[in-house]
């Protein structure tokens, strides 16, 4: 949601700063967040200003997630939206449209494809996170995530038997099948 009014922003509006912002977004993709990773376990051991502590909490997994997320969704959908036809704008900006009724009547329709691809992307990208959770969910179970519990199954069991670790391994990737059979349309339109 949050990238889709920030690519129509940046993708069909013009407005002071924009040429700056934009760059700004893109470092959260160019930057390597494996750099970021033990800055963001003394950020979240407390919190400054508020004192709080969200390491092993789910807002430790959802925050860097959220920003990383945004960042590529931001340039995912500017480039759908300045492939948008101007004259498809323009029309319903004579019919009396503001900027949120063309986004929302007009414009989120025809990205459907776009959309349902950027979250397939961002689906996979975030279910198979195992840095973040290694360092900073990783002393509370009830928090880890599917391939860091994975992780931590196949080393208990290494000397047992390497079939329960392939039906764990089946288990852990069917949520992506799933999600990628069901939105396969979409993700190859898009």
């Amino acid at each position: 949601v949050l990238s889709i009014g920030t690519g129509y922003a940046f993708g069909t509006m013009r407005f002071a700063g924009d040429r700056i912002l934009f760059p700004i977004f893109l470092l959260g993709i160019i930057f390597p967040y494996e750099a970021t990773v033990i800055p963001l376990y003394y950020d979240f051991q407390d919190v400054p200003l508020l004192h709080w502590n969200l390491l092993n909490t789910y807002w430790a997994l959802i925050l860097p997630q959220v920003g990383q997320s945004v960042a590529f969704g931001t340039f995912w959908m500017r480039a759908y939206f300045r492939s948008v036809p101007r004259s498809l704008v323009e029309a319903a900006r004579i019919d009396g449209a503001t900027s949120f009724g063309v986004l929302r009547r007009v414009l989120v329709k025809q990205a459907t494809p776009a959309v349902m691809t950027m979250s397939v992307l961002v689906f996979v990208y975030t279910w198979n996170e195992f840095l973040l959770a290694l360092v900073l969910v990783s002393s509370s179970e009830s928090h880890q995530t599917a391939p860091l519990g994975l992780s931590f199954f196949a080393g208990a069991t290494r000397a047992g038997d390497p079939t329960k670790v392939a039906a764990a391994a089946v288990l852990v990737a069917t949520p992506i099948l799933l999600v990628y059979l069901f939105l396969q349309r979409h993700f190859v339109r898009g």
